[in-house]
């Protein structure tokens, strides 16, 4: 009975872990020139959440992801608020911007931006040098993950010797590499056929239980929207 009830206990405090808040944003306005791209955006993600975001093309999903990735930042003029595994991300420098994106955020674009001249084990351990990780431990851990999604055969392969699954599969866990917290992904599978698609969106789940990160993912793909977790709705800038 003692090792049902910890067993218990277990699951309880995995399952707090889980579902505490990941990304918080209060109050998002983006212009571009006099344009109001964000209207005051307002969400937060749980932990270990797969969030999908969808809506017509120029309502503003992509601007949105870039200033939660740290890529762009809201109008400072706005009081806003933005802050991801607990910390603010507003009165930042660029300096701990960039070395925070770094550690904690981990981006998959539609084209898979593999740089050509490097093998799919070197592109995936690209992050980790750039973070000054140790070369041993980065090669083993790249290795790990590359087997784990179906890759190890290809390690030594360059992006041109890839099928567009293959290589977005490496975009994945080029990803995962630094173990960030959140993974932001802008149409991931609009560059894949059917199946490649449905493959990677099935792989998220997996990844999800298996490494735990949250996810935050812009699609057109209304079967993938349908799988997430939640899904938010955009239009003309604003949740709706």
């Amino acid at each position: 009975m003692n090792a049902l009830k910890k067993c218990i206990q277990f699951f309880l405090i995995l399952s707090l872990l889980r579902f505490k808040t990941m990304i918080i944003a209060k109050n998002i306005h983006k212009y571009y020139g006099e344009v109001e791209v964000l209207k005051g955006v307002n969400f937060h993600i749980k932990k270990g959440e797969i969030v999908a975001i969808v809506g017509p093309s120029g309502a503003g999903k992509t601007t949105l992801l870039q200033i939660i990735g740290t890529l762009d930042m809201p109008l400072k003029e706005k009081s806003f608020e933005l802050s991801l595994n607990g910390v603010s991300l507003k009165n930042l420098s660029d300096k701990e911007i960039s070395s925070f994106r770094n550690e904690h955020i981990g981006f998959i674009f539609q084209f898979h931006q593999l740089l050509p001249e490097f093998t799919a084990l070197e592109n995936v351990c690209i992050p980790a040098f750039i973070g000054n990780k140790s070369k041993q431990e980065t090669t083993k851990k790249a290795k790990e993950i590359l087997e784990f999604l179906d890759l190890s055969h290809r390690l030594h392969h360059k992006p041109n010797e890839l099928s567009g699954g293959e290589q977005q599969r490496v975009a994945v866990a080029r990803a995962l590499i630094n173990k960030p917290s959140v993974i932001l992904a802008d149409e991931p599978s609009g560059n894949l056929d059917s199946e490649s698609a449905k493959n990677l969106h099935e792989m998220f789940f997996q990844l999800r239980d298996r490494f735990e990160q949250t996810f935050v993912i812009v699609t057109h793909n209304e079967e993938f929207a349908a799988m997430a977790d939640r899904k938010l709705v955009m239009k003309d800038g604003k949740i709706i």
